[in-house]
Order: structure tokens, then C-alpha cells, then sequence
């Protein structure tokens, strides 16, 4: 059997998320599954590097197949963007060694959830972007980041109370900047902020909530300081809400 690493992309609007479920066939893991067991006539497992929620977009999202085929990796591929829907692309596909596992042997990942800071609406983003017309202070957003770095138990930033994993995790990196958005080619100022996270691994929800919290500081709702208390209390109902899924998107995964 050999191995295949593809690296995909995906708008995940229309889908329940990653992975497969009995319930629905519109899972983009049931989607690549059903493909490729056509592909091969064979039943095929796809191992994704992680599960994005439902509504949740990837650039990067890296998956594994193995197969008894006589195909080369190439018209895999190709094969697989002729039949996958328009919304699923697989942008590389290589054979990987037999014991490479896209979700065990991941390092890190890199996410960004982008913001629209204006009164007016985005049409031609608003599937990418979440809308928030009061004003934002980005400074006291990055101070309040600031304390999320390093090693922590994100116990209180994520909503599965019911897991017995561990809930520490490293976050390398938070990066807050504010960009000009464009819409259909005419750049409209400064109005769109993105927050960037990377990190050798994030919970559930982990991500979503952090920037839920870290926008109530933007919008003085609480303070930088407050970041502090949450980590160590370590309660979901003290950190800040869920933003929606829709501004939130897989970059990349890292293996070295």
C-alpha cells in the first residue's frame, strides 16, 4: 500500500465541518473518502492534520491516503480536481514515506481569523470575514496577547468540558495587524485586522474564543490584565465569547 500526503484547500461554508459523520455526506473528509474509494475500488481512510469546525476555510489543511494503486501521484491529483466539487482543491500531492501520519507527525499550525472593522458592509467577503462596526483598540488587544504566549493549560479558551486530553498548549505566536480589504479590486482602507496564531497544537473551539476575548478587550469590555486571571482560573463563562466560524482558516501545518 503506498502513502499519499496532499496538501488541500476549501471554502468550508456549505460543509459540516472536517470529519466524516453517519448523519451527513457533506463532510469534506466524506467527500475526499468517497472520491477516492471510487478512485481505487478499494475503501479509503483520509487522515486529516486536524478537524475544522463546520463553516471554517482552509488554505494549507494537509491529509493522508494509503492506496494499492498503479496511478502516479500526479494524475491522483489531477484526478481528484476533475470530481471533487469547486469548493475542495487539492493544491499538492506526493507519495510520503509508509509511517507518515498527517496528524501524528504535525509540529504546528499557523491559523488567521480576519475581522471587518467598518460600519459598511462587505458584500463580496462576507462568507471570509466577521463584521464589527465598533471601534477596535489594537493596542490593548496585542498587550492582552501578550499574555497567551508561551506554554499554558487554555483549559478556560476551549469548549469540550468533556475531554480528558491535556489541555496544555504552546502558542508561538499571536500577531495582530490591521490591512486594507478589497473588494471586487477597489481597496477600501484600512478597515480589515487579522489575528494570526501559531502553535504546536489548538483545542477545540481554542482559537475562536481567544479572539472572542481578545475583541472584548479591543472594544474595552475588559482589560489586558484580565488575560492573566483567565489562564490560571481556567473556566470557560470567564473568557469571552465564540466568534463566528466564517473569518476563521487554516494556513498551513508544519512538520519540521
Amino acid at each position: 500500500m503506498r502513502n499519499f500526503k496532499m496538501v488541500l484547500q476549501y471554502e468550508g461554508t456549505r460543509y459540516q465541518g472536517w470529519q466524516r459523520q453517519e448523519s451527513t455526506e457533506n463532510t469534506i473528509q466524506g467527500k475526499l473518502e468517497a472520491l477516492l474509494t471510487k478512485m481505487t475500488g478499494q475503501k479509503t481512510e483520509v487522515q486529516g492534520s486536524g478537524r475544522t469546525d463546520a463553516g471554517v476555510h482552509a488554505m494549507g489543511q494537509v491529509a493522508n491516503f494509503h492506496g494499492d494503486v498503479a496511478m502516479s501521484a500526479r494524475e491522483i491529483m489531477e484526478y481528484m480536481n476533475m470530481y471533487l466539487p469547486e469548493d475542495i482543491a487539492v493544491i499538492a500531492l506526493e507519495e510520503a514515506p509508509e509511517r507518515f501520519h498527517s496528524r501524528l507527525n504535525a509540529k504546528g499550525k499557523t491559523y488567521c481569523y480576519r475581522v471587518v472593522n467598518d460600519s459598511v458592509p462587505h458584500v463580496f467577503d462576507r462568507r471570509y470575514v466577521y463584521a464589527i462596526k465598533e471601534q477596535l483598540d489594537m493596542n490593548a488587544m496585542e498587550r492582552a496577547a501578550a499574555y497567551l504566549l508561551g506554554t499554558h493549560d487554555f483549559k478556560a479558551f476551549t469548549s469540550n468540558k468533556k475531554s480528558k486530553k491535556s489541555t496544555i498548549r504552546t502558542l508561538d505566536e499571536i500577531r495582530i495587524e490591521r490591512t486594507a480589504s478589497m473588494s471586487m479590486g477597489m481597496e477600501k482602507g484600512a478597515d480589515e485586522i487579522r489575528f494570526w496564531y501559531s502553535g504546536n497544537g489548538f483545542l477545540y473551539h481554542m482559537v475562536r474564543i481567544i479572539t472572542g476575548t481578545l475583541l472584548e478587550v479591543g472594544m474595552h469590555q475588559r482589560k489586558p490584565e484580565e488575560i492573566a486571571e483567565i489562564l490560571a482560573g481556567g473556566r470557560r463563562e470567564d473568557a469571552g465569547g465564540l466568534v463566528p466560524a466564517k473569518g476563521l482558516t487554516l494556513m498551513e501545518v508544519r512538520y519540521l
